[in-house]
Parts: structure tokens; C-alpha cells; sequence
């Protein structure tokens, strides 16, 4: 099994690829970048599929909408470490 990665990395993609997504564009996007298969982790969540983080991080507040979606910005990104 591969390393889980953080709900953070999630958020920093998105600011790195800017503009806005969908929940299925953003879902095709981290597939393509971290693989279908992979698992995400945050503070309070573990083992979590693409689809499950995406939607975990929008319960929290953690997305910002917008006329084509919803984005995030650097301020939504929690303090602590990993």
C-alpha cells in the first residue's frame, strides 16, 4: 500500500493549478496526480479514497464557491503540521 497523503497536499494542488473545479474535475485531478488507488489522511480522518477528501474537505468549510465551482485558498489550510 502507498504512503496516505495529507488533506494539505489536496489544498496546495489546488492553489497550485488555480482556477476552479467541480468535485468530479478536482477528483480527476488527483487521480492523475497521486494515482487511483491512493488514500488520504487528514488530522481527524484516515483512509480516505479521492472522492471521500473531497468531500470531507468541502464538510469542513475547507473550499470557497465561485460562478464555475468552488477553489480554496492558503487561509483554509490549517496550521499544524502533517
Amino acid at each position: 500500500m502507498s504512503e496516505s497523503i495529507h488533506a494539505h497536499a489536496v489544498m496546495e494542488l489546488m492553489i497550485e493549478n488555480g482556477g476552479s473545479f467541480t468535485q468530479q474535475s478536482l477528483l480527476e485531478l488527483l487521480q492523475q496526480q497521486f494515482g487511483m488507488d491512493a488514500r488520504f489522511h487528514t488530522c481527524k480522518a484516515q483512509d480516505k479514497t479521492a472522492a471521500e477528501i473531497i468531500e470531507f474537505l468541502e464538510a469542513r468549510g475547507k473550499f470557497i464557491a465561485s460562478d464555475a465551482g468552488f477553489n480554496t485558498s492558503s487561509d483554509k489550510i490549517c496550521s499544524h503540521s502533517h
